[in-house]
């Protein structure tokens, strides 16, 4: 019979949802599993999913090592947007369009399990801070980017959530006074320009405009098409339009992370999400950017780092999260 005790995680992202098992006292995912969120279906489609993913990965967990029900001793949830962490609910999450949805309750009314919810950027933070990239460090900043941006901040351990739980939302820091329109309805915030659709919608408008790039045969002339994930494919084969979208995007977040360094002077960034697939095209133009508008004593103390666990840093850090509110860790 196994002693261990297990968390399970659950990651809700504007794309996909991602659910696996995670030892309490830390260690890798196990039974991962994920599908598209495909969140127009409604908050309660959502809900169904996360509960049905969470037993299978249950199950599957119990029959390679063993254990009683008992030994699964509750659920961490991220999910986007700004989170109520008392009541678990999702105040406002524009990429779900999900708004005063009471999460943690309709998750708990269908498992036998407590049920923590926090901010999927924060919950990424803390994987990484815990089991990834910024393992032993004091302070720590947190950037996702996928289908928005997302940010949290750790301080000596925990994570910093602000008066009203919503600090560390990096993507809706203003970048431009007249820019962008963003899925938050503000104009010019950081997510309206380096998010991954917005990384797509960029690169589309200057296909549009008769830009030559390998883009156009890599959706065969279909637009519509076009994904962050294909503007990465054509940088690595070095596609000259497609490397300049991307050092576009380097700068701005470059902008984006500087702001956070010279605020909270943290010793470690850590990037998340598939825009780290670019490699040195991303990191080599946002370091320049950020030495550039960061305080020299502020950038020299920070590291810049992508994510360890790319895949599974929400479905770690929710995990984590749960078991330090269950009394289960120290932070």
């Amino acid at each position: 019979m196994s002693e261990q005790r297990w968390i399970v995680g659950v990651d809700i992202g504007g794309t996909n949802l991602v659910v696996g098992v995670v030892p309490a006292a830390g260690g890798p995912p196990r039974a991962l599993r994920g599908r598209a969120t495909d969140a127009a279906r409604g908050p309660e489609a959502v809900v169904t999913d996360i509960v049905r993913m969470a037993r299978e990965a249950v199950r599957e967990v119990r029959d390679v090592e063993g254990g009683a029900a008992a030994d699964v001793v509750g659920i961490g949830v991220g999910c986007p947007g700004p989170i109520d962490r008392e009541n678990g609910v999702v105040v406002e999450s524009p990429n779900l369009r999900w708004r005063d949805y009471p999460l943690r309750d309709r998750v708990e009314a269908l498992v036998d399990w407590p049920v923590v919810v926090d901010n999927d950027a924060n919950c990424a933070t803390y994987g990484e801070w815990w089991q990834g990239a910024g393992r032993g460090s004091r302070s720590l900043v947190g950037i996702t980017v996928g289908t928005g941006i997302g940010g949290g901040y750790i301080l000596d351990g925990r994570l910093v959530h602000g008066a009203s739980d919503g600090a560390g939302e990096v993507g809706h820091t203003t970048i431009n006074l007249s820019g962008r329109r963003c899925a938050c309805g503000n104009e010019g915030c950081l997510e309206a320009y380096a998010s991954g659709p917005a990384i797509a919608a960029r690169a589309r408008e200057g296909l549009e405009l008769g830009a030559e790039s390998v883009l156009h045969a890599l959706v065969e002339n279909e637009l519509e098409r076009v994904t962050a994930a294909t503007v990465y494919e054509a940088v690595l084969v070095g596609d000259q339009y497609a490397t300049g979208v991307m050092t576009e995007t380097a700068k701005f977040l470059g902008a984006g992370i500087a702001n956070a360094i010279n605020m909270l002077n943290p010793e470690v960034v850590v990037i998340m999400g598939g825009v780290t697939q670019a490699g040195e095209h991303l990191f080599v133009p946002l370091k320049a950017e950020v030495r550039r508008r960061a305080f020299r004593a502020m950038a020299d103390a920070c590291r810049i780092l992508p994510a360890e666990l790319p895949n599974t840093s929400g479905v770690v850090g929710a995990a984590g999260i749960a078991a330090a509110e269950l009394g289960m860790l120290g932070g």
